[in-house]
């Protein structure tokens, strides 16, 4: 497993990071033991958010007595400089720290700068200037804001979903952000899980000095990430051909699953989870979705009113009710057992 340094920061750590999304929804208990293992293992970079409810604690719980061992990244969905102040103060107090290697613009729908108006940027400065953060960071899921960031020479790390399912656009992303001396961190690795082939996911990114956040809830998920720490997969004449498969699969309108349209839905449908449970059955397939709860939850979607709030949020353009209503009838067409998915 080769090291990157992400661009100007110059953190330099092995290409084999730790998501820690998902530790929100174990036990303390087994997400400190997860951080323990992952650090055991090699893992050296670990990034979380103040809006993953209690991600930020265990993590502060698992390293605070190693805290110059690792690198934290977390996250401010803050719009005022008040808020700024408050998420900061929260996650130093949750994460059990004086300092945060790279503090985020979380999902941010516009490039802060200096001088706009808002203050936002002023406070990373000042941060910074404190010693609080050491790096000013930003994340988006709308690539024309991705690509504003990059432009703008204002930030040194930038955290954009980014798989082998990428487009040319977005690789060209990749590029431009690496071109700018800017570390790139990859979220959505396996595209929100419809990627199922982890070494093929491991072998694309390896292609690029990129930094992969894997998000992990389990021990089984993190050994399979390990074992690449000695045996790195790297890009076969297969997997390219596999690559390829899957794009034609999945070309044309589907959702990634990015959470980005909600919670605006009124009618209050999981709507990154039942626009693409088509895919989900088939490429991640589970008998738990077709329990009770999702089968009264793909209903739900008959109640959609097509107020288009969905769209307009969607950084893919797609016609989501129109999407929510052709998966909700393959469901009811695997739920009749017309079509079999397993």
């Amino acid at each position: 497993m080769k090291n990157i340094t992400l661009g100007s920061t110059g953190i330099t750590t092995v290409q084999n990071a730790f998501g820690a999304l998902p530790a929100q929804r174990v036990s303390v208990e087994e997400a400190v033991s997860l951080f323990h293992n992952a650090y055991n293992g090699g893992m050296r970079f670990f990034d979380t958010a103040r809006a993953y409810s209690d991600s930020e604690k265990k993590l502060g719980i698992a390293f605070k007595d190693m805290r110059d061992k690792v690198f934290i990244a977390t996250k401010t969905g803050a719009k005022t400089p008040d808020a700024f102040w408050k998420d900061l103060e929260t996650s130093l107090k949750t994460l059990q720290t004086d300092y945060i290697d790279i503090y985020q613009f979380h999902q941010a729908q516009q490039v802060y700068r200096p001088g706009d108006g808002t203050g936002m940027y002023e406070c990373m400065l000042e941060a910074k200037r404190q010693g609080k953060i050491r790096h000013i960071g930003i994340t988006a899921h709308l690539i024309q804001v991705a690509f504003d960031a990059v432009h703008s020479g204002l930030y040194e790390t930038l955290q954009f979903p980014f798989s082998y399912l990428a487009s040319e656009k977005e690789i060209q992303l990749v590029k431009e952000t690496l071109d700018a001396n800017m570390g790139f961190i990859c979220m959505k690795g396996l595209a929100g899980g419809l990627i199922t082939r982890s070494d093929v996911a491991m072998a694309f990114m390896t292609q690029f000095d990129v930094m992969p956040i894997w998000g992990i809830q389990k021990q089984s998920e993190l050994d399979e990430w390990l074992s690449y720490m000695d045996e790195t997969p790297s890009m076969t004449e297969e997997m390219k051909a596999y690559i390829q498969k899957e794009h034609d699969e999945l070309s044309g309108e589907f959702c990634r699953g990015c959470g980005y349209c909600m919670p605006t839905c009124p009618k209050h449908i999981q709507i990154n989870n039942c626009a693409r449970m088509s895919l989900m059955l088939r490429r991640a397939p589970s008998s738990a979705w077709l329990n009770d709860y999702w089968q009264q939850e793909m209903k739900r979607t008959e109640e959609c009113i097509n107020c288009r709030l969905c769209v307009s949020k969607c950084p893919y353009g797609l016609d989501t009710p129109a999407l929510l209503k052709k998966n909700y009838e393959d469901y009811k067409r695997v739920l009749a057992g017309e079509v079999k998915v397993q």
